[in-house]
């Protein structure tokens, strides 16, 4: 039998929501890996292809931007961004070990986002969790499963990209 060990360093936490009145497509992580939480950043790991794919659906050069105006430019466009795992255990960065979670009330979330439309998951335990919390109060929004903008997911750029176009054509 194995034992999980917890020592008190691989508790993590998310970042706030970014969201305002305006959000019409939030998309969803599961929890910031290492670099993201040592910068206190979304998507901070340099190899992470968040910022350029959301740009390119954009039609905005994200990743050259300060991270502010990055999150600035987001909700001008009517995109908020959170996770789905308020808090857990993770040694690492990879969602495989993510244990003894507290998820994020994201039913209380949405009820306050009156033009929210669709939310996308990034990545597949993401939308397997998210979608858990959820429940039935996902059945009033477009719901949308991305592939992983983190290079842990080894999926070509392209076919990411390919992939995330989807979100062009939300309203």
């Amino acid at each position: 039998m194995s034992t999980l060990v917890i020592t008190p360093d691989t508790r993590k936490r998310c970042f706030d929501p970014v969201v305002n009145a305006n959000t019409r497509l939030l998309i969803l992580g599961s929890l910031p890996g290492e670099k993201s939480l040592a910068h206190s950043q979304y998507y901070a790991h340099p190899q992470n292809r968040f910022w350029m794919l959301l740009g390119a659906v954009l039609g905005v050069e994200l990743k050259s931007l300060p991270y502010e105006q990055r999150l600035a430019t987001l909700l001008a466009h009517g995109v908020g961004l959170w996770d789905v795992v308020a808090q857990a255990h993770r040694s690492g960065s990879l969602d495989s070990n993510i244990r003894a979670r507290d998820d994020n009330d994201l039913v209380a979330l949405i009820a306050g986002l009156p033009r929210l439309e669709t939310i996308a998951f990034n990545g597949g335990t993401a939308a397997r969790l998210g979608l858990k919390v959820l429940g039935a109060h996902a059945s009033g929004y477009r719901i949308v499963s991305l592939p992983s903008s983190s290079p842990a997911y080894t999926l070509a750029y392209t076919e990411k990209l390919q992939a995330w176009q989807v979100l062009q054509f939300i309203p």
